[in-house]
């Protein structure tokens, strides 16, 4: 058993994280007050959107938290899925924040309502900046942390909302066009809603222990069998326990005869796959002497 460890960047992450949920609270009273003052509905519910997005990050940050923990003799493999839980009640959150987005502006389209646009503009323009901050301090944790990227795509959504607020304040200041705000409203939730959904589905994959899909299990077991000494691998599992921590394990039939000579054959397997597949995780059971049963395994029932 073999296991290569990523660098952990969790500290510097839950502080950007800390910084961020701060900011939203702040973007959160400002575009409430402003709203109100306004007689602005797009900013009242850019507003509490940014107050969901705070909860959101303080989940993001627990369960970051939650999944640095080691195991134990009740979690084994610690609590790492704890970010896969977040990532989904998140973009959950979201989907249900995307369709309330579309009933309102839904309404708005039917019932336009006069606004203040000089200062739904301002305020607007506030929490754009806030926004645009809060994505670039979690922009680098996305890329690689589905729970992060949950946290970051409230946070975009947020700022796309932003411009989109702004445009329609624009809009209603020179053209007494107040139905733009509701149809970028539409077109907002739309996408919001696509975003989360494709995050849970990714997440569902980790906790159904679907085999990457950036891998070819087919590939990676010829791949594998071209090493000598290595005559058929089966009874295959890959699986991923959170973003960064991807498992394998496997039988393989061998030439080899004793312990010592499996174990360079071992190393060999190991690095290899975590330099091809960046498979940083590896079981095998060795079957000795068993080439001539591979071969004849292999011949009557394929790969696997």
């Amino acid at each position: 058993m073999a296991e290569h460890h990523h660098h952990d960047h969790g500290e510097l992450s839950g502080t950007r994280m800390v910084v961020t949920m701060l900011l939203n609270f702040a973007i959160t009273l400002v575009e409430i007050i402003g709203g109100l003052m306004a007689g602005s509905l797009s900013l009242i519910s850019d507003a509490l959107h940014n107050f969901s997005d705070g909860i959101a990050i303080i989940v993001s940050y627990a369960a970051l938290r939650l999944s640095r923990k080691p195991g134990d003799n009740q979690y084994t493999f610690g609590l790492k899925r704890a970010q896969v839980l977040a990532a989904i009640l998140n973009a959950g959150v979201l989907l249900a924040i995307s369709a309330y987005l579309v009933r309102e502006a839904a309404l708005k389209l039917l019932h336009p309502a006069n606004v203040n646009g000089g200062l739904m503009l301002v305020v607007a323009a506030i929490g754009l900046v806030a926004n645009l901050i809060g994505t670039w301090l979690l922009h680098r944790g996305a890329k690689s942390n589905l729970n992060i990227r949950s946290a970051y795509l409230h946070l975009l959504s947020d700022a796309v909302s932003s411009v989109a607020v702004i445009v329609g304040a624009i809009a209603i200041q020179l053209f007494g066009a107040f139905w733009v705000d509701p149809v970028l409203s539409l077109l907002i939730a739309v996408y919001v809603g696509w975003e989360s959904w494709k995050i849970i589905q990714s997440a569902i994959d980790v906790l159904m222990l679907k085999v990457p899909g950036t891998i070819s299990l087919d590939e990676l077991q010829m791949t594998l069998e071209e090493l000598p000494g290595v005559c058929n691998v089966h009874h295959i599992h890959l699986w991923r326990v959170d973003d960064n921590d991807l498992h394998f394990e496997a039988h393989v039939d061998t030439d080899r005869e004793t312990l010592e000579e499996t174990g360079p054959l071992a190393e060999a397997i190991e690095n290899l796959l975590y330099e091809r597949f960046a498979i940083n995780h590896v079981t095998l059971q060795f079957e000795a002497g068993t080439c001539v049963t591979g071969k004849f395994r292999k011949l009557l029932h394929g790969h696997g």
